[in-house]
């Protein structure tokens, strides 16, 4: 495999950075989806204390939103919402809408992004936290969205006999997601 001739990056040349452009997009076409998929997958297992585990949690998320009716976009963003979970359980939220905002409409990256806070509506209040810390985005304008978002494809998404599709069904959504070009592109690594 060829690599770049340079140990310290300040050392590089043009040459370089075209490689490493040239092998970046290449590895994202190939893998990006598989990467994602397996984080996903990587969920399965531990319950927590849930009745489910945070794996069919998110399959039952992605299957009440496409049975909703919903954009093959916020389709995927339901599968991935709690990705963040197992590696950042503080902000999972964040970690979640990072993945998949350059790829998202705005829109859908704020959901996911603050889906955390308006989840808690639900239950911060057993946690003498207050369970209106969403009110803190009253005036935005995806605020109903995102209560929307909790109440229909999160909240209620821990059933144990629920009717879940299986992760198959969703894959070609989320290769089809991860194969957009980024709404946030490296700089050019062509040589002029």
């Amino acid at each position: 495999m060829e690599t770049v001739s340079f140990e310290h990056m300040v050392d590089g040349t043009p040459e370089d950075y075209v490689l490493i452009g040239r092998e970046l997009a290449a590895h994202k076409a190939e893998h990006l989806a598989d990467h994602v998929l397996g984080t996903l997958k990587a969920m399965a297992g531990p319950l927590l204390g849930y009745p489910v585990d945070r794996f069919q949690h998110s399959l039952q998320s992605a299957t009440r939103a496409l049975r909703n009716g919903e954009d093959d976009e916020m389709v995927v963003a339901a599968l991935l919402h709690d990705v963040g979970d197992p590696i950042a359980p503080e902000n999972h939220s964040a970690v979640a809408a990072d993945i998949i905002r350059p790829y998202v409409a705005d829109r859908t990256h704020w959901i996911i992004r603050h889906h955390g806070v308006f989840q808690g509506y639900y239950y911060f209040h057993h946690l003498d936290a207050d369970p209106d810390a969403r009110e803190q985005f009253r005036d935005h304008q995806w605020f109903d969205d995102c209560a929307a978002f909790c109440a229909n494809y999160d909240q209620n998404c821990f059933e144990r006999n629920h009717d879940t599709m299986a992760l198959e069904d969703f894959e070609p959504m989320v290769r089809a997601l991860f194969a957009r070009d980024s709404r946030f592109p490296l700089p050019s690594m062509t040589l002029a």
